[in-house]
């Protein structure tokens, strides 16, 4: 059954999350990202079905996320690539690899992929950047606010959450040293 979809709902996070379609389409993107670009190599490294396989690549496709180019006539077959869009919205997919590997969620007891410069071949760190400063800041230093996008539902969504958001900074920023001995252990820490 499908579920409602983000249609008229003024939120980036939610286009991307209609763009992509669900967890089958996340990784779809994974595996073009990798460099997996026809149908049977998807099915062999997700173990998706045939029917929701098909309904993926035809709503990624539609969403503009991939293109198909025929790569055989007689069958006829496809082969998929990642247009600029897929391309900045596959963006999501080292974050995601990053923060699961640091929660130790992969399933493998180190890290199954890394992300590495090309040039250099050293590892690749995901962070938040100052637009103005270019400097890099931690998570716990940003804010939320209203953007010039933003409708009557996006504003109410801000301040119905301004005083859990406040009260959680309280509470993080008088664990901080605590948790900041703790993340410096960690591995692959976001800047």
């Amino acid at each position: 059954m499908r579920s409602k979809g983000f249609e008229g709902m003024v939120c980036s996070i939610a286009g991307v999350m209609g763009a992509i379609g669900d967890r089958w389409g996340l990784l779809i993107l994974r595996d073009l990202i990798l460099g997996i670009s026809r149908y049977d190599d998807f099915r062999q490294s997700s173990g998706v079905t045939n029917a929701t396989l098909s309904d993926r690549l035809k709503h990624l496709e539609a969403n503009a996320l991939v293109e198909r180019q025929r790569y055989q006539t007689n069958p006829e077959r496809f082969e998929y690539f990642l247009t600029e869009k897929g391309r900045q919205i596959a963006a999501v997919i080292p974050v995601l690899a990053q923060i699961g590997d640091q929660l130790g969620m992969s399933g493998a007891s180190a890290p199954p992929i890394k992300f590495v410069n090309r040039e250099t071949g050293e590892e690749a760190m995901w962070g938040f950047i100052d637009k103005r400063t270019g400097k890099p800041l931690h998570p716990r230093d940003l804010a939320i606010t209203e953007g010039p996008g933003a409708d009557a539902l996006s504003r109410w969504r801000l301040a119905h959450g301004t005083h859990r958001r406040q009260k959680h900074q309280i509470t993080a920023k008088d664990s901080a040293p605590a948790q900041a001995s703790k993340s410096k252990t960690r591995r692959g820490n976001p800047p």
